[in-house]
């Protein structure tokens, strides 16, 4: 059996709204918003587009969620 690595998912999102520890943010691609969770969340504010690196896993819930594993502003992806 062969193994794979999941390669991790980018995703170009505007941060609609700062919490402790999660950002919503809305995805530039598919319009659709995504709470965020980051330890990070204080370093960014609303109206900031960024990169989301995550694993690809996402929750079916309204709105859906992710854990990112790296967040960069969208200048730097």
């Amino acid at each position: 059996m062969e193994s794979t690595v999941n390669e991790p998912v980018t995703m170009k999102a505007c941060i609609l709204r700062v919490c402790c520890c999660e950002l919503l943010v809305c995805d530039l691609d598919t319009c659709q918003k995504v709470c965020v969770h980051t330890p990070r969340a204080c370093c960014f504010q609303a109206g900031q587009k960024v990169c989301i690196e995550y694993s690809g896993a996402m929750t079916m819930s309204l709105p859906p969620q992710i854990t990112a594993d790296c967040i960069k502003p969208l200048e730097g992806c």
